[in-house]
Parts: structure tokens; sequence; C-alpha cells
């Protein structure tokens, strides 16, 4: 499994917030790359128990159905006070709409309900390269922070209004989104995957 420039590459994802960091992560080799959405290829039902399993089951289906090699990314929050949640689940908390302002209030509410004391949290991101009907390799990261309510910030997507990375005052919802990038658990999957040799000149 490999990746020359010129090569095409799909993002097995529609959101637009990961397909931007990805795209933006993939730059520097010179690749053609495509969404999901832009070739018109609908999602999965995502079945898998884990972030690892779900990315997988994504790569595999745009791979499969493309004909091109694909990458996908399953992320999510975790709250180690909910138990984990809503961890796999994240997209789903926002209902429908995708409306994460939902999502976050559910997660301030739980927490309330609890009555945590605890706010860490971190980020977990999942990245499967598939090609056409085998296997993929599987790279994850993540970031470790906590919580704060209420939301701040409007330059991220997602929970990143309310995340503060460990060591850092910011939401990522504040932080410059080249900040956010050089830091995240996206970027912090992708360099393992750069470190697998994936990539050639």
């Amino acid at each position: 499994m490999k990746l020359r420039p010129r090569d095409t590459l799909v993002v097995a994802s529609h959101n637009q917030g990961k397909v931007r960091e990805i795209v933006e992560l993939l730059a520097p080799f010179n690749l053609h790359v495509f969404s999901a959405g832009d070739i018109e290829i609908e999602e999965p039902e995502e079945t898998e128990a884990t972030f690892a399993g779900n990315a997988a089951l994504k790569a595999r289906w745009v791979a499969d159905r493309c004909g091109h090699m694909a990458l996908a990314d399953d992320s999510g929050l975790v709250v180690n006070a909910l138990d984990g949640a809503p961890g796999i689940y994240s997209a789903r908390w926002a209902g429908p709409g995708k409306d994460f302002h939902v999502a976050m209030e559910r997660v301030e509410r739980e927490l309330k309900e609890k009555s945590a004391a605890d706010m860490s949290a971190y980020f977990v991101s999942a990245l499967a390269l598939a090609l056409p009907h085998e296997e993929p390799r599987i790279f994850q990261g993540e970031i470790h922070g906590h919580l704060e309510f209420p939301p701040r910030g409007n330059r991220g997507f997602g929970y990143d209004p309310i995340f503060v990375p460990k060591g850092e005052t910011l939401t990522f919802g504040e932080m410059d989104p080249a900040q956010k990038l050089a830091m995240n658990h996206r970027t912090r999957a992708f360099e393992k995957l750069i470190a697998s040799d994936i990539f050639t000149p």
C-alpha cells in the first residue's frame, strides 16, 4: 500500500470540517484528493463498537465503490465522568440535523445530573486507509484536556467550543485553525500514518 504524487485518494467523509483538515494535512504530498460527497458516494451506517472499527468500515465502503484508495476518519469526544460517552456516538448526539449545540448541551446536562467534578476529556481520531477489496491499515491519535462551559468560539466544528487541550487556555473553537491543526487528535493520527512510509516520493 503506497501513495505516490498525483495518485487519487478519496476522503471517506461528508463532514466538511473533517474533509478540510484532512485535505490540508495531505497538501504536501501532491495527491488528487476528493471527498465521498464530491463523487456522490453515500455514507454507510456505522455499526462497529470502536473508532477503529467504524473508520475501517467507512474506508472499505468508499474504496470498494470508487475503485481508488480511501482514507476514513472516525473520531469523537470521550468524557471520563460520563463513562466514555459520547465516544463513538459523538456525531449521533448532535441528532439528524448534526446540530452540535444540541450535543454540547447534552454533555453539560449529563455532567450536571451526575454532579460531576471531573471535567477531563479527550478526543480520539482513528484513520483507516484502504485499497479496494483489501483490509485497511489503522492509525489512531488522541489529545487530552478538559471541558469548559459555556461553549466558547466559533472557529472549529463539532465539540471544539467546549474542549481545552492540556496546557492551553483557549478552546479549540477559539484557536486559529492552524494552531489547532498543529496539535489535534487527527494530526497525531496522521503523523503515525506518515511514519509508516505509505507516502513515497
